[in-house]
């Protein structure tokens, strides 16, 4: 079966089999338009909680491509746009070059100091939408590069906005109500859901320390649907290393070294302590989090060598 679809790892059998059970749902939920409200409503948080774990195999494989074939990869990162919303090309900017080449500095876009409210909840939930302007204005210089040094990684992403655009423009037209419902509030959740992970995983850590940096959830559960994302750490210190290697690496190479507060059991109980009860801003040691003076974004786009960095492009690999 590996070699037949010509997959790097056999792992990617689940990841190819949640891809496909997204449009499964995608497509029995459209046919429930006639269906009671709460039949709506069901569809709509399964597809949300879908769209999120087809996310995170976007972010897995923008750093590790699934199949052997480059043409595959083409292909499969155009299949993937439509479950998460947006082209995955564009996730590489952002994630790949910013926030990994620069973590929680002034040339990370979405590191965690610009979330600034008192209540630590809202830091959480609004994390999202405090990022997407920096996000999006680097996107488009990034693009605008791109499209003169490497045209083939242009053509990439035009493919799949057009693509994705274009199954968006005509399923508004067949139904717009099933198009809200069952697309747009999925996609805007998978997409909220994937980069306010970032402030999780981050939020409270040591961002000089070589182990202390990232905040681990190894939970089973989580990390089956999640894909391993939970372990984030050996994820920044091997970024390459595929999907299933991640739990091996962790407890070879981060787990001796790290602060036990920052390898979590669980993401829930987690959550419910720093957003809830207490729901205070401390970092790893308890202590208070102090942050650091506002700082602008600063640009990043033009200080990456491109040539140096061709494995972080995604499909469109050198």
């Amino acid at each position: 079966m590996q070699k037949i679809l010509h997959l790097r790892y056999i792992q990617d059998l689940r990841t190819l089999l949640f891809v496909a059970a997204y449009f499964g749902f995608l497509v029995l939920a459209w046919i429930s338009i006639s269906s009671p409200w709460y039949v709506w409503l069901a569809w709509t948080v399964l597809l949300c909680l879908w769209s999120f774990f087809c996310a995170t195999i976007v972010h897995n494989t923008i750093h590790s491509p699934v199949f052997r074939k480059k043409s595959w990869n083409k292909v499969f990162q155009v299949i993937l746009s439509l479950t998460y919303g947006h082209p995955v090309s564009a996730y590489v900017p952002g994630h790949n070059f910013s926030h990994h080449r620069f973590t929680q500095t002034p040339l990370d876009s979405i590191r965690t100091h610009k979330a600034r409210f008192r209540w630590n909840l809202l830091n959480q939930l609004f994390f999202f939408y405090l990022m997407v302007p920096s996000i999006l204005k680097a996107e488009r210089k990034f693009i605008r590069r791109m499209r003169v040094e490497r045209p083939r990684w242009y053509r990439q992403y035009i493919i799949e906005s057009l693509v994705l655009n274009g199954l968006r423009l005509g399923l508004l037209l067949l139904d717009w109500r099933a198009f809200l419902c069952f697309l747009v509030v999925p996609h805007q959740y998978a997409a909220w859901g994937i980069v306010g992970t970032n402030y999780w995983q981050h939020e409270g850590c040591d961002d000089s320390h070589p182990y202390n940096h990232s905040r681990n959830f190894v939970g089973r559960w989580l990390n089956f649907f999640a894909f391993n994302n939970g372990y984030h750490g050996i994820h920044h210190e091997r970024p390459g290393l595929h999907w299933s290697l991640l739990p091996e690496a962790h407890r070879r190479w981060i787990s001796p070294h790290l602060h036990p507060n920052l390898e979590q059991k669980n993401l829930l109980t987690y959550l419910w302590r720093a957003y809830v009860y207490p729901g205070k801003r401390v970092d790893y040691l308890g202590q208070p989090v102090v942050l650091k003076p506002v700082e602008p974004d600063q640009d990043w786009v033009d200080k990456i060598p491109i040539s140096r960095h061709e494995s972080d492009l995604g499909a469109v690999r050198a």
